[in-house]
């Protein structure tokens, strides 16, 4: 017996209304005077990471009442749900420092991981209004001021690669000698999950990260990198997974079209 599909069109649609409802929280208290504080592993959480979390876990409750939800906050304060098949992974609040510095670049993250592999994606920048989305065999779009186009990640320019970096993590020694010998044409940095996107709109090419990240930080971009035709790999290759014990991923490598 075949599994029904499930309905992808739709609730890309309702997630990127969730994510834009937590978007509005977020941005009402990045309008304060907001503290930060520092968490158990040092990571810095303010109120808005919380209050997004919490609309964003109510609302796909109420979406998908089946489907466990794995959501940073929650996993901080030990509540770490067991996941199967599908399983929700939310990022409140991406580029915590990005915020706190108020530079703009930080991201809602909703993605919906299926057999280890994220099929539907959303990513939202509410400070500088750009958002993404993605799902399998829908393909990715991008809005900016309320315009939607579809995107698509571009083949390397012949004047070599655009490569986008972290803005506050990173191995520069290791990212030195990945890229040694290949021709680099441009460099570029960026905070959060807006780096796998802007290879996913094709305006990078590649993004190597070597150092620690979570699952949740990267799955809607991996989402939408995913349905823009690129893809995301260990150096060695291999697929990226999801569902790992712990929910840390390995050291990867995020590009656009091959060949």
């Amino acid at each position: 017996m075949t599994a029904e599909p499930l309905p992808l069109e739709a609730w890309r649609e309702a997630i990127v209304d969730i994510a834009r409802a937590a978007g509005e929280v977020i941005m009402a208290i990045y309008a304060t005077d907001f503290a930060v504080r520092g968490k158990s592993d040092a990571s810095p959480v303010t109120e808005a990471d919380e209050r997004a979390e919490a609309l964003i876990v109510q609302r796909l409750r109420a979406l998908t009442p089946d489907i466990p939800i794995v959501a940073e906050e929650a996993v901080a304060a030990g509540q770490v749900p067991v996941v199967g098949q599908r399983f929700w992974l939310v990022d409140p609040l991406d580029g915590t420092k990005e915020f706190a510095s108020r530079n703009g670049e930080f991201t809602v993250n909703i993605a919906l991981v299926v057999g280890g592999v994220p099929v539907l994606g959303v990513v939202l920048a509410p400070a500088i209004g750009r958002l993404f989305a993605g799902a399998a065999g829908l393909g990715a779009v991008a809005e900016q001021d309320g315009a939607r186009r579809s995107i698509r990640c571009r083949s390397v320019p012949a004047e070599g690669l655009t490569v986008v970096s972290s803005r506050s993590h990173g191995d520069a020694a290791a990212l030195d000698a990945f890229l040694a010998g290949r021709r680099v044409a441009a460099s570029v940095n960026a905070g959060s999950s807006l780096k796998l996107c802007l290879v996913a709109a094709g305006e990078a090419d590649l993004y190597p990260r070597f150092g620690r990240t979570m699952e949740w930080d990267i799955a809607a971009g991996h989402a939408v990198l995913l349905a823009a035709g690129g893809r995301v790999t260990t150096p060695q290759g291999a697929p990226l997974r999801y569902g790992k014990p712990g929910f840390e991923n390995p050291h990867f490598v995020a590009e656009g079209l091959q060949g």
